[in-house]
């Protein structure tokens, strides 16, 4: 049954609705920004209305089939043990990984907040959300009003799901999302490799730097 649900919870991850709605709007968001398929380009490329719908319908492929699985209460849930890491990890994997694109897929940020939503009942989600919104606001206020760069956006996001696992540290979480958490940096940090490959290129490249 592990086998089976998380193949039933990657299958839902990798539904690219965003593509698909730009796709629909006559958009291919692997043209669009730095080419990722997923809400953010498909905002930029079809205005917010879509962008939204995509944010939404992204967030809900991670919650609604963990929900199913998981009975919307971790705490008495028929999945037991380490067998949550798998099933918790599918849909972030299937988002950044869809078999739909070959192979590619997005940055998963959106589904990221659904699986932990599903976890959590909100709560990481919530954490993690107030973390990367205090970062954005840091980041706009030592900008000065200038735009931030993707690079630092990435940093932003690996930044925050780093702290978040911190948070889950601290709030006394099994083992099995700590595991489940590591997992999902791992990915971001990997989806987002370019970005925090170039930022530390720049700040080495900085008078001090080593």
């Amino acid at each position: 049954m592990t086998i089976l649900w998380t193949a039933c919870a990657f299958l839902s991850g990798s539904l690219m609705f965003s593509y698909w709605l730009g796709r629909m709007g006559r958009h291919n968001l692997k043209y669009v920004g730095d080419g990722n398929p997923g809400a953010l380009n498909l905002w930029k490329a079809a205005g917010y209305q879509l962008g939204l719908a995509g944010i939404i319908l992204d967030f809900l492929k991670g919650y609604l089939i963990l929900g199913w699985i998981f009975g919307f209460n971790l705490e008495h849930t028929r999945v037991q043990g380490y067998a949550i890491i798998p099933i918790a990890l599918a849909p972030v994997f299937g988002h950044a990984f869809s078999p739909f694109l070959k192979g590619k897929g997005g940055k998963a940020i959106a589904v990221t907040f659904g699986v932990w939503s599903a976890l959590t009942r909100f709560e990481a989600s919530l954490a993690l959300a107030i973390i990367l919104a205090v970062g954005m606001a840091a980041a706009k206020l030592l900008a000065r009003g200038r735009p931030t760069s993707p690079e630092a956006d990435g940093l932003q996001v690996a930044f925050g799901m780093l702290l978040l696992g911190i948070y889950l540290y601290l709030g006394g979480y099994r083992n099995a999302i700590l595991w489940v958490w590591l997992g999902n940096f791992a990915l971001i940090s990997f989806k987002h490799r370019k970005e925090l490959a170039f930022f530390l290129k720049k700040k080495h490249a900085e008078p001090g730097g080593e």
